[in-house]
């Protein structure tokens, strides 16, 4: 499968035609609010009051730069500072390449944009809040892209009672990179690791930890929360025996389990690409003094891809220090260094058709902009079988190695809301259905995802049944923060445990009233399952139509390090077409 980044770039271009040339404009600072001011470990903040009563600081750093002789380090404190501290604005994102996504900021595509002083956080919360439940989001963007500023939690703070912390961190080849000049250069046993990026988020925790409080949340009670890579990078929480005690309870939205080893990483081994030696040996600087004096666009255009900002970037690494040194995803099963916490894994029906957008194999596209499918019944076939694929890696392989090590309550979901509206020629309800990230709105109560794009993805027949369902699931997910199991009066449906059925497991789904609304499903996916239903779909008239879709799911899950082609080669997909 190819990375986030690549179909940021892919969707970005399919909804150009939604920001109608217009200028973004820049929001004005708000105004401080002297109610807000509030200590923290390095000095005193002031944030401001939201439109909807919300209390919210933006741009709180809880380390300090990562440029010049940190760069490549566990994170160092902030310097403390004097007086107060105006935290009106966001802070400054971390290094990375823009795409079609930042235009909606006025970026063109494939610059590079940011700061290495970027390791800042932003809270939300309910003035009346003493004592709440605290939760720590954690974006996504292939671990290569992103920014806290694209998160407002106001909404969900004030539905909720909970104090939200939206964290930054480290991207790309500054927050993944494993070379030895930089080990042999540690100050400390944490500067050993290769995960900077996972790093920023212990340090970010340990912030809240000493902080929280003083800001209404209760730092005995953390739940970490993330969307694609930011549940990856839940993941490698629950992993890391250096974030033990930092949270009480993990959400995992849409996450992949997937890491490389440190030799492959570091290009010692296999055929990674971009690895850190091969990025060494093009720059000739093969020190970590000559490494940290590079600025930052000398060192991102030594990858590949570099020209157009399409990057193939670093992976999470099992470098040994941060994370073991086994596949992220065995880590499940160990006794020893799991943080074993009560946790939910959910994915969506449709991920896929993120991603199959504009795959010239499966759409036409007219006027550079309005996409339709080539083929209604292949689209929808390719894209169901790749998302069937993502659950059964994300969820179900989960929590077979959660039950297998005993590690405690585990909660599933899959979410299905698909009531994207039209515009022309081209249905968003069909073409991106519960795709990749659409259920982000709907936990934050706030439905912008897509910019100017937005007035027609949720367009306004479905407004009512969006916030029902959407203040359900932030109940739902407020309730797993507070208590661990994700119950609350007046709930439509119970959520049972995954594995709470006899002899089989159950999963919450997720969707409007007027396609089911939000009940129990049962039943557990597998690879096996997903080729014996390919090889029987009626909808698929050719087996050539059956090996592109086989393809594609070996291509992906095989360059993940597992090996499944006895399982779903296109022989045995069109031998049991023929049987």
């Amino acid at each position: 499968m190819t990375s986030f980044q690549r179909a940021i770039w892919i969707f970005g271009a399919a909804i150009v035609f939604a920001a109608c040339s217009r200028a973004p404009s820049t929001p004005p600072t708000p105004e401080a609010a002297e109610q807000t001011r509030t200590l923290t470990a390095y000095g005193e903040v002031e944030g401001f009051v939201a439109d909807n009563g919300a209390h919210v600081w933006r741009g709180v750093p809880f380390a300090a730069s990562t440029a010049g002789d940190n760069r490549w380090r566990a994170p160092r404190p902030p310097q403390p500072w004097s007086g107060v501290r105006p935290a009106q604005e966001f802070g400054e994102r971390c290094p990375q390449y823009t795409n079609a996504f930042s235009a909606a900021e006025g970026f063109e595509p494939g610059l590079i944009i940011g700061s290495e002083d970027c390791l800042f956080l932003d809270v939300y919360a309910k003035p009346s809040a003493a004592k709440s439940p605290v939760m720590v989001w954690i974006h996504g963007g292939g671990n290569v892209w992103g920014t806290s500023k694209h998160y407002d939690a106001s909404a969900l703070v004030m539905n909720e009672n909970v104090v939200v912390v939206a964290v930054q961190y480290r991207l790309g080849p500054l927050g993944w990179f494993a070379h030895d000049a930089l080990r042999e250069s540690a100050e400390t046993e944490e500067d050993k690791g290769a995960n900077f990026g996972t790093l920023d988020l212990i340090a970010a925790l340990k912030w809240v930890r000493e902080n929280v409080e003083n800001f209404g949340g209760d730092p005995e009670n953390v739940t970490v929360f993330g969307e694609s890579a930011g549940g990856q990078n839940v993941a490698t929480l629950l992993a890391s025996p250096l974030a033990a005690g930092l949270f009480q309870k993990a959400i995992i939205q849409s996450g992949l389990l997937d890491s490389v080893s440190i030799e492959e990483a570091s290009g010692v081994v296999g055929d990674e690409e971009n690895a850190a030696q091969t990025i060494v040996e093009r720059l000739g600087v093969d020190t970590a003094e000559g490494l940290r004096a590079l600025s930052v666009e000398t060192f991102f255009m030594a990858y590949d891809g570099a020209e157009t900002g399409a990057v193939d970037m670093p992976k999470i690494i099992s470098d040994g220090v941060v994370l073991p040194e086994t596949p992220l995803r065995e880590a499940f099963r160990s006794r020893d260094t799991f943080n074993a916490v009560p946790t939910i894994s959910g994915v969506n029906r449709d991920e896929m058709k993120l991603f199959y957008l504009l795959d010239p194999r499966y759409v036409r596209t007219f006027f550079g902009t309005l996409i339709t499918p080539r083929d209604q019944d292949l689209y929808d076939a390719a894209s169901e079988y790749a998302s069937r694929i993502w659950r059964v890696r994300s969820v179900d392989d989960l929590g077979a190695k959660l039950k297998e090590a005993d590690h405690g309550d585990y909660y599933a979901y899959r979410f299905d809301w698909d009531e994207g509206g039209r515009f022309l020629i081209m249905d968003l309800g069909s073409l991106l259905g519960a795709g990749h990230a659409v259920e982000i709105p709907f936990i934050f109560n706030r439905f912008q995802l897509l910019g100017a794009a937005d007035r027609i993805l949720f367009h306004k027949k479905t407004s009512e049944s969006r916030e029902r369902l959407s203040r359900n699931m932030g109940r739902y997910w407020a309730s797993f923060a507070r208590t661990g199991t994700p119950e609350f009066t007046g709930a439509p449906s119970p959520w049972p445990a995954y594995n709470s059925a006899a002899g089989g497991v159950r999963l919450l789904r997720f969707d409007s009233d007027s396609d089911g609304g939000i009940s129990v499903l049962e039943g557990v996916d597998s690879i096996a399952l997903i080729a014996q239903d390919l090889a029987a779909d009626s909808r698929l008239e050719t087996d050539a139509e059956r090996c592109l879709i086989a393809a594609a799911l070996i291509e992906w899950v095989e360059s993940a390090g597992e090996a499944v082609a006895g399982k779903l080669s296109c022989p045995a997909v069109t031998a049991a077409s023929a049987g």
